[in-house]
């Protein structure tokens, strides 16, 4: 299959649209490839441990604080911009509801009223901590979700390059 994605600077919707395009045309597929499906699964068990870590270490709720009464940036809108087409096309394969619309107009395209919605995500949303979460934070803390993270990111890198192989 030979498929050309939109540019980066598309706007998300023309994005989003190509990867349920795909998702549709060839999605089975995909999971005909066992190493793709053993990604898929390392994908969601890594993704599962970083965030367990981030709950676990109050990330979640200072965070949540900050949107709430800070009004918060780390989320906001223009952040789905980073995002491709491939990228979105393994959330489908994850089995994530990609959204029609913006939730908060302030926000990212992908945040929802609990969170991102998105499983696979842009390495600065996976990563980024703020000089207020790392001031209130045990540095053995981050150090550990650190390594977590990287799991997540490098399991994503070899799925988003595997897929891309496969669907070119």
């Amino acid at each position: 299959m030979n498929i050309s994605q939109p540019p980066l600077s598309s706007p998300i919707e023309d994005k989003i649209a190509w990867a349920e395009d795909c998702y549709k045309r060839f999605g089975t597929g995909f999971f005909t490839d066992r190493t793709i499906v053993d990604l898929l699964n390392k994908l969601k068990r890594a993704v599962q441990n970083s965030r367990e870590e981030m709950n676990a270490a109050g990330i979640d709720e200072i965070c949540r604080e900050c949107e709430q009464n800070e009004g918060g940036s780390c989320c906001g809108s223009g952040i789905e911009n980073k995002y491709d087409g491939w990228l979105l096309l393994i959330n489908l394969l994850l089995n994530v509801r990609l959204p029609k619309k913006r939730y908060d107009p302030k926000g990212c395209f992908f945040l929802g009223k609990s969170g991102c919605t998105l499983l696979a995500r842009h390495v600065i949303c996976v990563n980024y901590l703020c000089k207020k979460l790392t001031d209130r934070t045990d540095p053995r803390i981050i150090k550990s979700l650190r390594a977590k993270e990287g799991e997540e990111l490098n399991t994503l890198f070899l799925l988003h390059e595997k897929v891309k192989k496969y669907a070119l």
